[in-house]
């Protein structure tokens, strides 16, 4: 396609954005209740005798627009007062058949659930989705197009279920607080019922979605009646004290720390979210591996703050949370016989966030987090004597976030990240440009980013960056495609506050996929898809890379997945990263496939088996690799869920950076072997009391053949130079094992307030002596010193309008 014809294309979709699509809204009237229904799931309250029902739910998978039985008919009622809306859902069924497994907070087991969808803006983009389980569990989620379900978000609401002769019925209370609305005398609300059968993974929507084509928002109903709703003061306190014990080495330490998190409605739709004096410290642990490649090791965000509500932030992928309290970003230089103690982690101050959306659909976010100074030790192991060095000062991160929706589908955003560091450190900066756009028929997609950073050295020097990113896309039907370019130049940087492996890269991809969305055959759905990458260099602007692969995924109509991958990367491959150096490290035609298993969750016993192959066919090397993942799952009971992972992963012949010596890259080449396993279960006592357990143990040994290479700048390797493990003065063997224990006790005491009791310990080690097998290390493990933690976490939830009631009784009864 040339420049031309992009140009066309490009302006071809913008102009299908004002196009329109006619949509059948179905309508639910309500009216407000005198007296507020009893939360309690039995349907006995005055307001649901003569309240209007939605019924006639339809299918929306595995078949389309299918009517449901009237033996497994649903029917919805809604109300309101001053202080929340109500709604009561009888859902038939024969009770034999509901399946109920009990789970913690968000997470879906084998079990039946109500969903209720509200958007008080009707604007089909911003839906906040309440979940409630035949169990009697809940979850919830803020929901959009562009970033789909955020269930880090939570939300404290009342809900109760019944199990009854013919089904089961939900009840519920969504007050105000939870919502952000505007003061309007006689609102529209979007919403939406969907109703889940886990037995059969068939889902019933009230007003039809067509999966097919666009975002499920966009097929939302409206209700109507609502008069002189109020938003409420928006004033929730979190207050928690937490009790630690640690102890390592024969050193125990304790501590007992409080502080409390606030979220206060500034307005009708916006909101603060503050951490005052944070407390992170049952954060689960993170998944360490032995990394040996060029670029840094990350892990997932566990902390709840930034989890929560974090979607403004999240455009433009300027913000990688992780960032904030992470270890010191600061070098020590050390003289002779010095040896640094160097603190793991930065200690965060306090972190605030604001956020929020008006009618119109313009979103801001401000997001602001402060870091403490922080400093290492030092001793010189000599003369015993002592010095300390700042690795991170006193820092501030900020984000600003503009996000302006339309059409029910579509954004242009604009963010700012900004780090100020104290001192003569680095500060940051990185602003973006993101737009998503789609045609109001949902058929094609325009997204694109452009993004650019700021880097000043303090005193020596700034480095701007500049980065793009192109996707051009058909979003509906069986046959789907799209087209991808991404670009950053080499002094592209946003690692202060985002996440970026490297830069220097001018990539392009494309596509291609055909899936079914309605059963056929002994199958529920499949989907085949192919894809291409092909990997310049910006600088210099010389090739690097490519690949093609297909993949098939599918599901039967017993519920069992399966699949299976291809991928090649046929002649010369340039990785100008292994190296360390910049120049390119050459591989040839590497082929890779693999597949998978999948059987039903529903059943008692369930079974995932995963498994890749790969080879390298390239003249003078012999290179194989393959991987194994066996996970069994056994849900003895509706109570207690036990999974167990063993995985295996074996590569021969590898070759890769082993170390530095005399200025230069050494390679080698490896066998490498690695085995995890790892054992997860849940016991819920009831959607209030569970005790849960996590352990992982990764064992990862690394041996190299004794003759190392040196890399020539044409990128093949070489033995000349004579360099041996023998003689090299860092050994690059690596036998690396961690272990991880977390076994802790949960307790909803009243509605959002928490007692959460965790006992973790922690082992490690890393050495040489890659020739040790599994049990040895095992052993070797075990000889280092163990850390063992216990903490006790109470946090309760005030409500200030519930505060307020208490008060405002007391001086009625005066």
């Amino acid at each position: 396609m040339n420049a031309r014809s992009l140009c066309v294309f490009i302006a071809t979709l913008l102009c299908l954005v004002n196009v329109t699509l006619a949509q059948n809204k179905k309508t639910l009237n309500i009216h407000r209740a005198t007296l507020a229904p009893k939360i309690d799931g039995i349907l006995d309250d005055t307001i649901w005798q003569n309240a209007e029902t939605a019924t006639g739910f339809v299918s929306q998978r595995p078949e389309i627009g299918q009517q449901a039985p009237h033996d497994e008919r649903t029917e919805v009622k809604m109300t309101f007062d001053d202080n929340a809306i109500y709604v009561a859902a009888y859902l038939y069924d024969d009770p034999t058949k509901i399946m109920k497994q009990l789970t913690s907070r968000d997470n879906f087991g084998q079990t039946d659930y109500f969903i209720l969808v509200l958007n008080p803006n009707n604007d089909a983009q911003n839906d906040t989705a309440f979940y409630v389980f035949s169990s009697g569990q809940q979850a919830d989620a803020l929901q959009n197009p562009t970033l789909g379900e955020d269930f880090g978000w939570n939300a404290v609401w009342d809900s109760a279920v019944k199990i009854m002769d013919d089904g089961w019925i939900v009840e519920m209370k969504i007050p105000y607080r939870t919502l952000r609305f505007s003061d309007q005398d006689e609102p529209t609300w979007g919403v939406q019922f969907h109703r889940e059968f886990r037995r059969s993974r068939a889902r019933f929507t009230w007003n039809p979605v067509d999966p097919t084509q666009g975002y499920s928002g966009l097929y939302h109903a409206e209700v109507k009646g609502l008069k002189d709703v109020k938003p409420p003061v928006r004033l929730n306190l979190y207050p928690f004290t937490t009790g630690i014990i640690n102890s390592f080495d024969g050193d125990t330490d304790t501590d007992l720390k409080f502080g409390m998190d606030v979220k206060y409605g500034l307005t009708d739709n916006f909101t603060l979210d503050a951490t005052l004096v944070p407390d992170f410290s049952q954060a689960g642990f993170d998944n360490v591996e032995l990394n040996l490649g060029p670029f840094e090791q990350t892990f997932s965000e566990q902390r709840q703050f930034f989890t929560e509500g974090v979607d403004l932030f999240s455009k433009g992928d300027l913000f990688f949370s992780r960032r904030i309290g992470n270890r010191p970003s600061g070098r020590l230089n050390l003289n002779e016989n010095e040896e640094a103690n160097v603190p793991n982690e930065v200690k965060v101050l306090n972190a605030v966030k604001v956020s929020g959306r008006t009618k119109n659909g313009l979103g801001i976010g401000f997001f602001n987090a402060i870091t403490e100074k922080t400093t290492a030790n030092i001793k010189n192991t000599l003369t015993d004597e002592k010095r300390s060095a700042v690795v991170e000062p006193f820092t501030n991160y900020n984000i600003l976030v503009v996000d302006q929706q339309f059409n029910g589908n579509s954004s242009v955003s604009l963010i700012n990240t900004n780090v100020l560091r104290e001192g003569h450190f680095r500060d940051a900066n990185a602003t973006a440009l993101v737009a998503n756009l789609i045609n109001k028929r949902n058929t094609f997609s325009i997204a694109t980013d452009l993004r650019m950073s700021n880097v000043n050295y303090q005193n020596t020097s700034n480095e701007r960056g500049f980065s793009s990113y192109l996707r051009l896309a058909k979003i509906h039907g069986n046959l789907r495609y799209s087209f991808d370019h991404s670009y950053a130049d080499t002094k592209f940087d946003i690692n202060d506050l985002g996440l970026l492996y490297r830069n220097n890269y001018n990539n392009f991809g494309t596509d291609i996929s055909y899936q079914t969305f309605e059963p056929s055959g002994n199958l529920n759905n499949y989907t085949i898809s192919t894809y291409f990458n092909y990997n310049r260099l910006v600088e210099p602007n010389v090739y690097s890379q490519f690949n093609l692969g297909v993949s098939y995924r599918a599901t039967t109509k017993g519920l069992d997945g399966f699949g299976f991958n291809f991928d090649i990367e046929p002649g010369k491959q340039k990785d100008y990263f292994e190296s360390r150096d910049g120049r390119p490290f050459i591989y040839e035609n590497f082929v890779t496939t693999g597949g998978y298993l999948s059987s039903n969750y529903n059943r008692t016993f369930a079974l995932d088996l995963r498994a890749n192959v790969g080879a390298l066919f390239e003249t003078g090397r012999d290179k194989f690799t393959y991987d194994i993942e066996v996970e069994p799952r056994v849900r003895i009971n509706d109570k207690l869920l036990l999974i167990y992972q063993f995985y295996y992963d074996f590569t021969n012949g590898g070759r890769g950076f082993a170390t530095r010596e005399d200025e230069q890259s050494i390679f080698g080449e490896r066998n490498r072997q690695i085995v995890t396993n790892s054992i997860s279960s849940n016991y819920a006592f009831n959607p209030y009391n569970s005790l849960s357990l996590s352990f992982r143990h990764y064992w990862d040994t690394v041996s190299y053949d004794n003759d190392l290479f040196t890399l020539l700048d044409s990128g093949r390797l070489t033995t000349d130079a004579g360099y041996t493990v023998d003689s090299v003065s860092n050994d690059p063997n690596i036998n690396f094992s961690t272990w991880n224990i977390d076994l802790s006790y949960s307790w909803q005491f009243a509605p959002g307030s928490f007692l959460t009791a965790l006992y973790r310990n922690q082992l490690f080690n890393s050495d040489a002596i890659a020739e040790y097998n599994y049990s040895q290390s095992i052993d070797k493990l075990f000889d280092q010193p163990m850390q063992h933690t216990f903490s006790v976490r109470l946090q309760y939830f005030l409500d200030f309008n519930g505060i307020k009631s208490v008060f405002n009784s007391n001086k009625s009864d005066a």
